[in-house]
């Protein structure tokens, strides 16, 4: 027990968390988190906006589940031993306040990811981890007696490894020796150091891989290398690309409520709807590009996308708010007179869309001019000519095979103990905070398992 190694690679969310779990379970465990970057906990920095959307305020484990395009049944029992609210009270337990935003979206009350990284970073340190960065790993082997035999990339002078306490906070270069100034005039001693080499080997008796998600397949090698295999990793999270001159003329608008489908694909959704300069984002374009991540990956990001502007009015509904109008408003112009909610300069471009003159009345609207306006705001066809990503906050769909993972405890089915957490998992949620609660809880189960008694190695075959 006095000699176990733990080494978690990835310092991310879900690696660091797990790192925390484990080393708060097993006070006599050494665990080592090996960053292949320079920093620690990026993409926990940058995400939303700066702000860090923790999770989401759904309590019920089935029904957070239900958010996963890929994953959803893994998770159920996953979210059954740790979900949304055991984060709410860990992060609580910790110090940071998280506050419910009207979309279920949850935020430290601080509205700065640093809050979040600092709290993560102070756990880690109190629970005695170390945290290595600049140190990607090169190969990994299984060593005859059991346990792992890491090799560290080779790199060159101008880029050497480092090992540090988690004084050192997520920053590099000078930032990082202030860091590490201020973090030992603090404990009253200098954080933690070690000598490095190039293409260092270490040993550890188990073994975490929560390298990020596998933009390549190539990024999922270690997993492979031990027995795994991946499915083949796609973007998820997207937003579209749509070439209509009028609809870019309308970039900035946004409306609360719309439906967007594509026709042969069985993709609908509703939700709040943003249009860019380069063509539609917002919640339900996520959301869509999400569940229907490998099928418009198959169509090359090309295909033909149906709008409904009013989804809460049936096409006879509007018909007949249209006729109303001829009958209360005859001498007012169609395009000065929008149907709410709908902004002005939306409607002024569906009435022309419709074919349908800036100067036209309501008395002189003809009846196939009051269809093809129905059609407009039914089911505005685009054509999608390509997507758009947030490189900074990349998600992806593929990994690891979900049935290679216990997922009871993080561990493979094919290499004992060999754990995953994370997006290296082929899981991928909604957007809104669910793939930090991926992380939370797939962290927390590894980090818990590995710091448990090991089993015989049958088990988890």
């Amino acid at each position: 027990m006095n000699s176990r190694r733990i080494i978690v690679a990835g310092g991310g969310a879900a690696g660091v968390f797990a790192a925390i779990a484990c080393a708060e379970a097993a006070p006599d465990a050494k665990v080592v988190v090996l960053e292949k970057s320079p920093q620690f906990l990026a993409k926990v920095r940058i995400s939303g906006g700066g702000r860090c959307n923790v999770t989401h305020a759904c309590f019920d484990a089935r029904a957070l589940a239900a958010r996963y395009p890929r994953g959803e049944r893994a998770l159920i029992g996953a979210f059954q031993r740790f979900q949304a609210s055991d984060a709410v009270a860990w992060f609580e337990s910790h110090g940071v306040r998280l506050k419910t935003e009207n979309d279920g979206r949850m935020f430290p009350a601080s509205d700065s990811s640093q809050t979040i990284v600092d709290c993560l970073l102070r756990a880690a340190r109190a629970a005695g981890v170390r945290l290595r960065f600049n140190s990607g790993i090169e190969r990994v082997a299984r060593m005859p007696g059991g346990g792992f035999e890491v090799e560290l990339e080779r790199r060159s002078p101008a880029r050497r490894e480092g090992f540090v306490g988690v004084q050192a906070l997520a920053c590099s270069g000078s930032t990082l020796k202030r860091e590490l100034q201020r973090a030992g005039s603090e404990t009253g001693a200098p954080p933690a150091t070690e000598e490095i080499t190039s293409g260092e080997k270490l040993f550890c008796d188990r073994l975490l891989l929560a390298t990020g998600g596998c933009r390549a397949a190539a990024m999922g090698h270690l997993a492979m290398s031990l027995g795994h295999t991946l499915e083949p990793p796609v973007p998820s999270l997207f937003t579209f690309h749509i070439e209509s001159p009028w609809l870019r003329e309308l970039a900035g608008i946004s409306l609360g409520a719309v439906e967007v489908s594509v026709p042969g694909a069985r993709l609908r959704e509703r939700g709040a709807l943003l249009v860019t300069h380069w063509g539609l984002s917002g919640p339900v374009i996520l959301r869509l590009s999400a569940w229907g991540a490998r099928g418009l990956h198959g169509f090359n990001y090309q295909f033909p996308l149906l709008l409904n502007w009013l989804p809460h009015l049936s096409a006879e509904a509007i018909s007949a708010e249209l006729q109303a109008r001829r009958e209360t408003q005859p001498a007012h112009f169609i395009v000065n007179t929008p149907l709410a909610p709908l902004p002005s300069r939306l409607w002024e471009q569906l009435v022309f869309a419709a074919c349908l003159a800036r100067d036209t009345r309501w008395a002189a609207l003809p009846r196939s001019g009051q269809h093809q306006l129905v059609r407009q705001l039914t089911r505005t066809e685009f054509r999608v000519a390509g997507k758009s990503l947030n490189r900074d906050e990349f998600v992806t769909c593929g990994g690891v095979k979900l049935d290679e993972v216990n997922f009871k405890t993080m561990e493979s089915r094919v290499c004992p103990g060999l754990f995953f957490a994370g997006e290296l998992l082929d899981i991928d949620g909604l957007t809104g905070g669910f793939n930090f609660q991926a992380a939370w809880t797939t962290g927390w189960l590894a980090g818990k398992a590995m710091a448990a008694e090991y089993r015989p190695k049958d088990c988890c075959r």
